[in-house]
């Protein structure tokens, strides 16, 4: 651990379900300490996905590299305090206000560690009008404006604009969360104030952020931005088309070089030199033609068939990888982006290697250890960190 960037940095987790725990397993894979407090039967994601002797499989992902505590924070608050005290970071998501209300709000967790940077994570923000709404990663998507993207044109289908498959409003919040105590950390050692501060994160603006340049767009004329299906709205051809074999090949023709050799690989190297495709702003006025032409030409073959050819004439394709494709796929194998771990509590596993990668650190050595059993590290944690004496036997 002593060559990884964040080794010395001690982590205290009030985390449940997925942001806040994201971002400490982040912050642990680049090899911080995180202690993990677990309410009375655990973070309620212990009982999420499929299990193995009771064990949630999901939980040895989410929880690895940290230490696990059962701990009642209503009961145990001097226990969390002297934990904060040593701490040089706390992540939480709780409700806005939650810390407050149980009295190890910033004002107590400064009064006994005034460098403690605190992390918070909640739906809406810790403050405005919204503050007190319950949340969970769906509202982030719906309210930041993402779901209303996710759907197909207008007129096509009845059918709800879909979730985009993850929970990708609570990652983005963690990835935020991270990046945000990380800045604080750097302003507190790297720039000497020596003072902690508190960071302020929501599922809502986290989603809003990617929104690239609609807000100014809407600003400059009230256009706003629509559905497009599996299309790009500003460069064409670029979509997603069906294969002879039930599967899609996601095809991204945005250059005029690249858009020449499709055209070309597909045996339609007339519509290259056709003026109305003859750029792209142009292209995306005639995509329709465009697609007719490339769909037909994919459903034809295979989606690996025709993956090969467009690959042969360098252009940008893939068929759209499930996660079987990913788990034996041998770019994602060669940089142990897929690991086989074997878990105490569920036996041979997988595990995602680290998404960020240090130069002279192996990726297959960033998984220390999987996610424990709740309290696993309850004594280690109580009597050896903070020295806590052992009750009378």
């Amino acid at each position: 651990m002593s060559n990884l960037p964040l080794a010395g940095l001690k982590v205290l987790e009030i985390g449940h379900y997925i942001a806040a725990p994201f971002c400490t397993r982040i912050l642990a894979d680049l090899g911080a300490e995180v202690i993990k407090l677990e309410p009375p039967g655990g973070d309620p994601f212990r009982g999420w996905g499929a299990a193995k002797d009771g064990n949630s499989v999901w939980f040895s992902i989410h929880g690895r590299n940290k230490l696990s505590i059962e701990l009642d924070l209503k009961k145990d608050r001097d226990v969390v305090l002297k934990l904060a005290a040593r701490a040089d970071v706390l992540v939480e998501n709780l409700r806005a206000g939650q810390l407050e209300r149980l009295k190890i709000g910033p004002n107590e967790l400064h009064a006994v560690n005034p460098r403690l940077v605190i992390a918070r994570i909640s739906g809406y923000g810790q403050d405005g009008p919204y503050r007190d709404k319950p949340a969970f990663g769906a509202i982030g998507e719906a309210v930041g404006g993402l779901r209303h993207l996710t759907g197909h044109p207008g007129g096509t289908t009845d059918l709800p604009p879909p979730r985009c498959g993850i929970s990708i409003s609570d990652d983005l919040a963690g990835l935020y969360a991270a990046i945000g105590l990380l800045s604080a950390v750097w302003q507190r050692d790297g720039m000497g104030t020596g003072v902690g501060r508190v960071v302020d994160v929501n599922l809502v603006d986290s989603v809003f952020s990617l929104m690239e340049g609609m807000l100014p767009e809407y600003a400059l004329d009230g256009r706003v931005r629509q559905p497009a299906g599996a299309a790009l709205p500003t460069a064409s051809p670029t979509n997603t088309y069906p294969c002879a074999d039930g599967r899609w090949l996601c095809i991204a023709g945005n250059s005029d070089l690249i858009f020449s050799r499709l055209m070309t690989a597909i045996g339609r190297p007339e519509m290259a030199g056709d003026p109305l495709y003859a750029t792209n702003g142009l292209r995306c006025d005639n995509r329709a033609g465009l697609d007719t032409a490339i769909a037909a030409w994919t459903r034809t073959l295979d989606a690996k068939e025709a993956e090969a050819i467009l690959e042969a004439a360098d252009v940008p394709c893939s068929r759209l990888f499930d996660i079987a494709d990913c788990a034996s796929d041998p770019h994602f194998r060669a940089r142990q982006s897929v690991q086989d771990i074997e878990d105490p509590l569920i036996g041979k596993t997988m595990h995602p290697g680290p998404a960020i990668r240090m130069d002279g650190e192996r990726p297959e050595d960033v998984v220390r250890w999987t996610g424990p059993a709740l309290g696993a590290h309850t004594d280690h944690v109580l009597h050896t960190l903070l020295g806590l004496p052992r009750a009378p036997a």
